[in-house]
């Protein structure tokens, strides 16, 4: 009788520990999916700060080149990965995100690169606003261009002026 209840209660302990170790990896093989939904869209985000960065320094070349790397984010991106609202609002801007970044990577027109960028800027803030940044956020406004775009600084540097205007706007809205 003591070496059948010791039994049972051997595999009680056994069948508990299993249990505990498959929770535990479902746990952590659920954290992951998480994060790499979140991830997807954040190579899109910094990608259009280079771009951003790069219009800053009135560098059309340089603006091209990180306009081409935002073109590969947006395309590595999997739609079955995102969250119902991210794909919504992924879908929604997808297309255009694509072709303001294709026309950004192959003019070497800084003013046309620019004109584009508030379009970028527009549609990155629809997918910003829904899936949120891994990092605050600034929308900016410039009244001199009638344009936003989004930082990861507070301080003002306007990418539609560059070192002309290097200042002008001011914070409009911080997305958390």
């Amino acid at each position: 009788m003591k070496n059948t209840i010791s039994t049972i209660a051997a595999v009680i302990i056994v069948l508990f520990s299993a249990n505990t170790i498959q929770a535990n990896s479902i746990k952590t093989e659920i954290s992951t999916i998480e994060d790499v939904d979140s991830t997807q869209l954040q190579s899109v985000y910094d990608a259009y700060f280079t771009v951003k960065d790069a219009l800053i320094k009135s560098d059309a070349k340089l603006t091209s080149a990180k306009a081409k790397d935002l073109l590969t984010a947006i395309t590595a991106v999997k739609m079955d990965k995102l969250k119902s609202d991210e794909h919504t609002a992924w879908m929604k801007v997808m297309k255009k995100l694509t072709a303001d970044a294709k026309s950004i990577s192959t003019s070497s027109d800084l003013k046309k690169q620019r004109e584009t960028f508030k379009s970028l800027s527009k549609s990155t803030y629809e997918l910003i606003k829904v899936s949120k940044s891994s990092q605050v956020v600034y929308k900016q406004y410039c009244p001199m261009a009638d344009a936003d775009w989004l930082s990861k600084e507070k301080a003002v540097k306007n990418p539609y002026y560059g070192s002309s205007m290097l200042t002008c706007g001011n914070v409009v809205e911080t997305i958390k």
